[in-house]
């Protein structure tokens, strides 16, 4: 079975101030995609880190005048070992909490926050092993 989702984009207003709120929180390092500058001028493209063989979802930050960023559109969440240690970096990176840690019983744990653009993201993290 496949998983629902396969790619996700996160809109910006200030796209090198997203690349570094991510980088920050999450520890990634995000590779800028060259636009078509001709069709797209003012386009920017940065993906976030994925194994094309893997399973799960990756997606891009992106900076694009139709599409505009902020809370109420399709909420993404991103995968954690440990909430804890992404949440204690959210508000040094520019980003706030929104719902800190809830435990979600046999499902694990999540968190929401908001980032630098205005997006809400979630965190999820499972139980640890028994």
């Amino acid at each position: 079975m496949k998983n629902a989702v396969n790619w996700f984009e996160i809109y910006t207003s200030d796209f090198e101030r997203a690349k570094k709120f991510y980088s920050e929180v999450f520890k990634y390092k995000l590779t800028d995609i060259p636009v078509d500058s001709e069709r797209h001028s003012q386009m920017k493209y940065a993906t976030f880190p994925n194994d094309q063989n893997g399973e799960g979802a990756s997606g891009a930050l992106v900076k694009l005048d139709v599409a505009k960023p902020g809370i109420g559109g399709t909420l993404v969440y991103f995968d954690s070992e440990e909430i804890d240690a992404e949440l204690g970096r959210v508000e040094t990176a520019g980003g706030k909490i929104i719902r800190p840690k809830l435990n979600i019983g046999d499902f694990g744990y999540i968190a929401l926050i908001e980032d630098t653009e205005g997006n809400l993201i979630g965190l999820h993290s499972p139980l640890p092993p028994r």
